[in-house]
This record gives structure tokens, C-alpha cells and sequence, in this order.
């Protein structure tokens, strides 16, 4: 472990999430926090008595919510690469895969009211103008073509809605990667 955000990831489950907090802390997530109070003891961040405070509440502690607390002002706590947290603008996984729906959502109601739309339009020319001198005068219905075209995108978005998702949510994720790439680059200077 050697960066303060591999401290996060160490963990069996990430304890500053609240459905995590609950949870029963291993040997090994103590273990975590115990590496972390002795880097920073040796560092000189702790003196030897906030050292054993900090130890003894590690080995007292049973869930994982009790351990984040342990190294506050040591590492951290509000980065959270991958997960939504008030405060950071990060979305979690759940969050950018419903709106990766949305979006696919969007994009359905988009084709299918340009479909409607250019239908009515065409259809409403094409009956104008069949009306002539001697009355209704049917002619090719040429609005067939306009709806066949447009139905097309409709079809398209409905059938290739699993790959819609999936891209879509792919391109949030690289999005929020590389937001959280420009707020790291921005603490380092």
C-alpha cells in the first residue's frame, strides 16, 4: 500500500459507504487501518500516544463503519474514485448505468416523435394534395417511403436497446474517468 487511495481499495468492502458500515470488519480490513497508523506514526503524523489510542480503538472496532473515523486527517476520506458521494460530483455504477437509461429513453421518445411527426406531415401533403378540380384523386402514397425511413430509427433504437445502454454507459464512465483524472491533476498542483 502504497498511495493514500490504495487504502480505499485494500478494504473487502469500502466502509465509508452506509450500506458497508454495518457490515462485521475482518482481520484483514483492521489490518488496513493498523498499516495505515503505523506509515503515519512513522512518518511523525502521530505521536506515540494518539498512536495507541488509535491502535486500540482498531482492535476494539467490529464494523466496518467504525474505521474510517480511526484514520481521518490521515488519509482521504472524501475521494471515491468509482462511487457517488455527496459533495464529490462522482456518480456510482447503479447511478450511471440509470442514466445511461435515461439517455436510451431519450433517444426512443426522439425517434419515435420524429416518426410521428414527419409521418403526419407527409401524410397531411400527400392528402392536400390528391385533392384536386374533380375531387379526390388518389395518387401513389409516397408517404409510405417517409415512414418506412423513420420507422427504421424507431425499429433500430428499440431492438439495439442492451448496446444503446451499454455505449452509452461506457462513455459516462470514461467521461467521469477523466473528470476525476483533472480534479487529481488539479490537488497535485
Amino acid at each position: 500500500m502504497t498511495g493514500e487511495s490504495d487504502v480505499w481499495s485494500s478494504f473487502t468492502r469500502d466502509p465509508r459507504l452506509s450500506e458497508h458500515a454495518v457490515l462485521r470488519a475482518s482481520d484483514a480490513d483492521r489490518e488496513v487501518v493498523h498499516h495505515v497508523l503505523t506509515e503515519s506514526y512513522a512518518d511523525g503524523r502521530l505521536d506515540r500516544e494518539e498512536f495507541d489510542a488509535r491502535a486500540t480503538d482498531v482492535t476494539s472496532a467490529r464494523t466496518l463503519g467504525e474505521l474510517p473515523p480511526i484514520v481521518e486527517g490521515l488519509v482521504p476520506l472524501r475521494d471515491l474514485p468509482e462511487l457517488g458521494v455527496a459533495g464529490s460530483g462522482l456518480m456510482t455504477d447503479t447511478q450511471l448505468y440509470e442514466r445511461a437509461v435515461a439517455t436510451w429513453q431519450g433517444d426512443r421518445r426522439e425517434a419515435l416523435w420524429g416518426f410521428l411527426a414527419a409521418s403526419l406531415i407527409c401524410w397531411t401533403i400527400w392528402l392536400v394534395g390528391s385533392w384536386g378540380p374533380d375531387g379526390f384523386d388518389p395518387y401513389f402514397p409516397w408517404p409510405l417511403f417517409v415512414m418506412l425511413g423513420t420507422g427504421l430509427n424507431v425499429g433500430r433504437t428499440q431492438f439495439q436497446r442492451d448496446e444503446m445502454i451499454a455505449s452509452e454507459h461506457r462513455r459516462l464512465e470514461k467521461k467521469q474517468r477523466k473528470q476525476l483524472e483533472a480534479r487529481r491533476k488539479e490537488d497535485d498542483t
